[in-house]
């Protein structure tokens, strides 16, 4: 069968079995999303196969048996997934559990008032030391526009940790009996 025989063949079967497929897969799936990347790859291996495709309706029994087939690999990829981000969540909260709130909870909270690209620009040039031309690299725009943004970030940072700080760092002016 020649390459125009086999496309021909490969669409008449997507067409009549396209919707029974997805129904199959949509009934199976945590998600619209999902379903779509099964069905996808169910028939991206139909295609590659196509020469064993078998005739008539037992192509739709075949397509049900790769989307099965599909759907527990995803299903394996899910669990690997979830096992390895509870392994993952543990783990960090091993190295990070603090017995008591931390000193430093006021940072926590300022960093959380400012917006996340306030937040990028800060943990860019902060946590992972990049320059300003780096950080234009990562961003995707000019250094000049990165030192601008970096500034009023850090302008806004300030007032939000100044907002944010302890009533221990916010001293009060004394009473006129606590001053004597």
């Amino acid at each position: 069968m020649d390459e125009t025989d086999e496309q021909s063949r490969f669409e008449a079967v997507y067409r009549r079995t396209y919707e029974q497929i997805l129904g199959y897969v949509m009934r199976r799936c945590s998600s619209p999303e999902d379903a779509a990347d099964i069905v996808a790859e169910t028939y991206v291996i139909a295609w590659r196969r196509v020469s064993e495709l078998p005739q008539g309706d037992t192509a739709k029994l075949w397509l049900y048996g790769v989307a099965r087939r599909v759907l527990a690999n995803h299903r394996r990829g899910e669990r690997r997934r979830e096992t390895g981000h509870a392994e993952l969540t543990a783990e960090t909260r091993r190295r990070y559990a603090m017995a008591a709130p931390s000193r430093y909870d006021h940072v926590d909270q300022a960093m959380n008032a400012i917006s996340d690209d306030d937040r990028e620009l800060l943990a860019l040039s902060v946590w992972e030391e990049l320059d300003p031309g780096q950080i234009a690299a990562v961003l995707g725009c000019s250094r000049n526009a990165v030192r601008i943004r970096l500034h009023r970030a850090r302008k806004r940072f300030a007032r939000a940790l100044k907002d944010a700080r302890p009533a221990a760092f916010h001293p009060r002016p004394l009473t006129n009996e606590e001053s004597r």
